[in-house]
């Protein structure tokens, strides 16, 4: 009797995460990484050097160390449910109305909020999640945090397949890929809504920030983080603009993100989802960046070409979002109940500093006599520096 209601009820707890996952799609494959495809044609219509072309990633990521840093208070005083859908709805608008611009000073003040909406979207609903399965086993809350992360793989796919198209529409393609994103968006506010309203709202209290000992016992998390964030920002910022620049035309270049986006659907629900839940301390992070290392490689020091880009496709899409996936593991695992949400959001922050970072560093590196690979050097670099820091990570109690 207890197998006949066991898998209805895990089927149910995934359908709520993948709704939830709509504002994945949105947050990271939308709003962030779709970047990539239309920033060759943004570069090239408005005139940009690499530097103000990171500078757009940036601003974004400064948006969201700020949307990271406030979301748990924001879920505090509005409601989590409230917040994820309003945050969605701002980031939905967000991509509309940066097609409507080619104003330089605008188009980072919409990256920056978009990036502002999209942290809170993405930090409450990695709670949200989290909280889907609160009384089970930490490998089925790994999971369903990696159902809920596989919708970044979905917007990447989604944002494969549509930009392209809308390239092909001429100079003002990019306008139109930006446009076409925004009103998907719109419509994923629907099973978001549905995926919000199914989550049993949490008991108890709930704090908005940690206590000294809760953060010195992450800090080895927090370093990693900061540093993975900066080392795969930058390769996801510049990998397009790198095979444009080899010579890869339009629908190969569309193949690659699409493969990528597949990759890391599979994975992050076929390995990474198990994995999580299973390693201990920081092996989970520490393996996600030698993994994610590793997919940088095959543009570095093969031939550039299809086979290079799908190798890299492969490896790096099935590994970059397990990062995300391992860091909410870990703040849920090491912390309590109610320290969830501030422990996801300021991880986050460490996140999103290496966000804005990374681009920025990167785009000026890749303006030098080296071109694009320099910046691509660095990304490597310092996703070797991320699996060093995380081995330092001892597992805890949640107290």
């Amino acid at each position: 009797m207890t197998t006949t209601t066991a898998e209805p009820t895990i089927a149910r707890q995934a359908l709520v995460a993948l709704a939830l996952a709509s504002g994945s799609v949105v947050a990271l494959g939308f709003t962030r990484f779709a970047y990539a495809l239309l920033l060759p044609p943004m570069h090239e219509v408005l005139d940009w050097t690499y530097a103000q072309a990171g500078g757009m990633n940036t601003a974004n990521a400064l948006g969201y160390i700020i949307g990271a840093a406030t979301a748990a208070l924001l879920a505090r005083k509005a409601g989590g449910r409230q917040v994820f859908l309003w945050s969605l709805a701002v980031s939905a608008l967000a991509l509309l109305a940066t097609a409507a611009t080619t104003n330089f000073a605008s188009l980072l003040a919409l990256r920056f909020v978009g990036g502002l909406a999209t942290a809170v979207t993405f930090v409450v609903g990695s709670v949200l999640a989290s909280h889907i399965v609160t009384g089970a086993t930490q490998r089925r809350s790994a999971l369903m945090v990696a159902v809920y992360m596989a919708g970044v793989g979905i917007g990447v796919v989604i944002s494969g397949l549509v930009v392209p198209i809308s390239l092909t529409s001429g100079a003002s393609g990019w306008r139109l890929g930006w446009l076409l994103m925004g009103a998907i968006s719109l419509v994923a506010l629907v099973p978001a809504w549905l995926g919000a309203r199914s989550v049993t709202p949490s008991s108890g209290a709930h704090s908005v920030v940690l206590a000294s000992h809760q953060l010195r016992r992450l800090a080895p998390t927090f370093v990693w983080y900061l540093l993975y964030g900066a080392g795969y920002v930058s390769y996801m910022t510049f990998v397009i603009a790198l095979l444009k620049s080899e010579g890869l035309g339009g629908s190969a270049i569309a193949l690659y993100f699409v493969v990528l986006g597949l990759a890391s659907v599979v994975a992050t629900l076929a390995v990474w989802g198990h994995l999580a839940g299973r390693l201990r301390a920081g092996q989970a992070p520490a393996l996600v960046a030698v993994l994610v290392f590793l997919g940088v490689l095959p543009l570095l020091l093969l031939p550039t070409g299809i086979p290079a880009a799908m190798v890299s496709a492969v490896v790096f899409g099935a590994s970059f979002m397990a990062g995300p996936t391992a860091a909410t593991v870990i703040a849920r695992r090491m912390l309590p109940h109610g320290s969830w949400t501030a422990g996801i959001a300021l991880l986050t922050v460490a996140f999103s500093v290496g966000q804005a970072i990374g681009p920025l560093v990167s785009g000026l590196l890749s303006d030098s006599a080296g071109g694009i690979t320099n910046g691509l050097w660095l990304s490597a670099a310092l996703l070797i520096l991320a699996a060093v820091a995380a081995l330092f990570q001892r597992d805890h109690h949640a107290s």
